[in-house]
């Protein structure tokens, strides 16, 4: 009786359920012929990035079971990094090089890359995150991110100075390899035909620059174009996390263009995905500043530090 009551109620989920697109609403039916791969599908690094020195039995299927941005071993880290997420690619190099120095944590960093604004949700849920039917804490020790946001958090005392800058990004525009809807500039992407994929302001650090590198590109009527009537109309959809989205958009055939930080598409290319880039000029452009800080109340302060 009890296993005729759960199939009778998975049937009735069935016919109640809508199947969720991988497009929009704006873009429904435009993905029905999916022009990619099996293998574009996250993680993208086969491994390199998961710090764990015995990964027992291996469970990743792409598109359907992966963490692609929760790296290492959750068990009992001796350093937790919080890192913004659009240069997920640069960490497994990063940390193999700080191991070499510190060979005390070697195989002992757990670190995420989820975007900014989500790792600081996580930073207040006490560290606690579910993604899935999976439930697990991970306190952060440092946490990187753009220099504006990491002096923010340390004025609202969840950071500890000083903010450590390390490096520069630009920005590009994101399309699909030979660019076929030809998007040649920011001035471009108002155009109602061209369907994009933006990140979300309300916890993409990234949009920032790139609203103040579309004013300076067309005033604040590209701005409105690209970021309010186009999400109104369904041509521009806000990702939740656009270093893994806007790629497989593209690829998809769902998106036309998206912008990102430039070392975002080199990476998708140099990985042979069908990816490709416009330059967006020096007078258009923003460049960020990435930073890092020790979080407060850290649980491995001399690590952090390190």
């Amino acid at each position: 009786m009890i296993l005729k009551a759960i199939v009778a109620s998975l049937v009735a989920l069935g016919a109640a359920t809508p199947v969720i697109s991988l497009a929009s609403e704006g873009w429904r039916g435009q993905a029905e012929t999916p022009h990619y791969k099996g293998d574009v599908f996250p993680p993208w690094q086969k491994g390199e990035n998961n710090d764990a020195v015995n990964r027992g039995f291996e469970f990743t299927i792409p598109e359907v079971n992966s963490l692609a941005d929760f790296h290492g071993d959750i068990t009992d880290p001796k350093l937790v990094l919080y890192v913004g997420g659009n240069y997920f690619f640069a960490m497994a190099p990063l940390v193999k090089a700080f191991e070499e120095k510190h060979q005390e944590y070697k195989g002992k960093i757990y670190w995420e890359t989820i975007p900014p604004g989500l790792l600081v949700k996580q930073m207040k849920a006490g560290g606690t995150i579910t993604s899935g039917n999976m439930t697990w804490t991970a306190k952060p020790d440092a946490y990187f991110a753009g220099l504006v946001k990491v002096k923010q958090l340390i004025d609202d005392g969840l950071l500890v100075p000083p903010a450590v800058p390390y490096v520069t990004n630009t920005l590009t525009i994101m399309v699909p390899k030979d660019n076929p809807a030809q998007v040649k500039s920011l001035a471009d992407l108002g155009q109602p035909k061209v369907r994009l994929a933006m990140p979300n302001p309300e916890f993409e650090g990234i949009a920032r620059q790139i609203k103040a590198s579309l004013q300076k590109a067309g005033g604040e009527k590209l701005v409105k174009s690209v970021y309010e009537d186009k999400v109104k109309d369904g041509s521009t959809v806000l990702t939740h996390i656009h270093h893994r989205q806007t790629p497989l958009f593209l690829i998809q055939g769902v998106a036309d263009a998206g912008v990102t930080w430039q070392s975002e598409a080199v990476f998708q290319e140099q990985v042979g995905h069908p990816i490709s880039h416009v330059e967006i000029p020096a007078e258009q452009n923003t460049t960020a500043i990435y930073a890092g800080a020790e979080v407060h109340g850290a649980a491995h302060p001399d690590a952090a530090k390190a």
